[in-house]
């Protein structure tokens, strides 16, 4: 059909009324040609599986892939180096190597019969050739066998076609409703733990008041939001309430175990001077009773006295030092109250405020997958398609070469072939991050992100 063509051509002059389409004719006449010459050139490489047969000797047909040194095996020749030859050239040098190699057969009825290979009788094909490799926004990537002709569309639906949901996400509609659910639940624990931090630093005396516009910017219901900062502050109260009541009692004891003290050193005295009044008592009665003014009952009376006051004294300096010891220890505990109180408060800021910050790279990293499930979805939606960017990834005489390639562009055995696909909606930047602000700043797709009604 070219031929003729460009006999027709011939048939008008270069500036004729039809010379643009002798022309376009005899571009589309070179572009086949060069197209032809391509394929017939085409060099096997490492990978390719030949297959080698003798007309009239089907014993001879074997399929020899191309080993890591270039190099076949074939019975009655050994090792044979073809890479980077065509096809032609390695039939020709096959034929070479097997011409006048003798094969015995046998034959059906048990005979032998000697075969003289000719060189015209070998033929070398190849059976099959490398296989090619798909990657990116495909249902299926992978590696496939090669077919000769094939392009990029035609690997593409045997791969299951386009598909940017692949791996990165499940059904979108589902998956949205899974991360707004799981967004709003963040967004409720991060409004009880910034309460929760409010509560401390109010306890610490950093903040006066636990306030409701310190959470009011979470997107959930403010009844919610109400009922996180009421139980706060009726914790608070209740925790202020108890720490008033634990104080008091300790001041108290403390109180009371001076007046006890007071009181039991005022017995102590008045004992020892009981005491030391009936020791001079028994002093006397002896010196009576030496002289025999006095019998000798008055004054065993009188060493019982001195018997009873020296043990009364005893008890009460037991008791008093009961006492002391008593207050000794509710001094300390009043006097540990506050410090233990704000190790307490500061230990349960620290664990607050790791967990805000957890909440806040749960809230990113959810709020990232909301942006992307949107744009899958409103892509969906609209149903407009997306521009595929295909790159082949080809050996080269000089290494591997990447060629901007498109959907009918042929593929050759080995390329590996990437695809990406840009959708037309896609954000021009990803998401900010998460500051170390009390709260996350709004995301861009605002019906996406809210949760709960304000």
């Amino acid at each position: 059909m070219t031929n003729s063509m460009l006999r027709n051509c011939s048939q008008f002059d270069v500036f004729g009324s039809k010379s643009g389409r002798c022309i376009k004719w005899g571009l589309v006449a070179i572009a086949v040609a060069i197209s032809t010459q391509a394929k017939a050139e085409y060099r096997v490489n490492i990978g390719d599986v030949l297959e080698v047969a003798v007309a009239g000797v089907p014993e001879l047909r074997h399929r020899a892939t191309v080993q890591m040194d270039g190099n076949i095996s074939l019975p009655l020749v050994g090792m044979l180096p073809v890479a980077g030859l065509p096809v032609p050239q390695i039939r020709a040098k096959i034929g070479t190597a097997l011409a006048g190699k003798v094969y015995r057969q046998r034959t059906p009825d048990g005979r032998e019969a000697v075969i003289v290979i000719d060189a015209n009788e070998v033929t070398t094909t190849v059976a099959e050739y490398r296989p090619i490799y798909i990657n990116g926004d495909v249902s299926r990537p992978g590696e496939y066998p090669y077919r000769p002709a094939t392009t990029a569309r035609q690997l593409v639906a045997v791969a299951g076609g386009y598909d940017i949901m692949r791996i990165r996400m499940n059904n979108p509609y589902l998956e949205s409703a899974d991360l707004r659910a799981e967004y709003g639940s963040l967004w409720t624990e991060f409004a009880k733990e910034q309460a929760h931090l409010w509560r401390i630093k109010t306890e610490l005396g950093e903040a006066t008041q636990i306030s409701p516009s310190a959470v009011t910017d979470a997107p959930i219901a403010r009844s919610a939001i109400s009922e996180i900062v009421n139980a706060e502050t009726e914790y608070l109260k209740t925790k202020q309430s108890d720490y008033q009541k634990e104080k008091t009692f300790l001041q108290r004891g403390v109180q009371q175990g001076e007046n006890q003290v007071r009181v039991l050193s005022e017995q102590q005295k008045k004992e020892e001077e009981g005491f030391q009044a009936d020791l001079e008592e028994l002093q006397k009665a002896s010196d009576l009773y030496g002289k025999g003014s006095l019998t000798s009952p008055r004054v065993t009376d009188a060493r019982r006295a001195v018997l009873l006051s020296s043990t009364r004294k005893l008890q009460t300096s037991a008791q008093l030092m009961q006492v002391k010891t008593q207050q000794d220890e509710l001094t300390r505990r009043l006097g540990r109250l506050d410090d233990q109180r704000r190790l307490d408060l500061l230990r349960e800021l620290q664990g607050t405020s790791l967990r805000l910050n957890q909440i806040r790279e749960r809230l990113q990293s959810v709020g990232e997958k909301l942006q992307y499930t949107a744009m899958v979805r409103s892509q969906l939606v609209r149903g407009a398609g997306s521009k595929p960017d295909i790159a082949i990834i080809r050996k080269g005489e000089k290494g591997p070469e990447r060629i901007i390639a498109s959907e009918d562009t042929e593929l050759q055995p080995g390329d590996a072939i990437e695809v990406s696909l840009r959708y037309q909606d896609g954000p021009d930047a990803p998401p900010r991050k998460l500051s170390n602000s009390k709260d996350p700043p709004a995301l861009t797709t605002a019906d996406s992100l809210r949760v709960g009604s304000r």
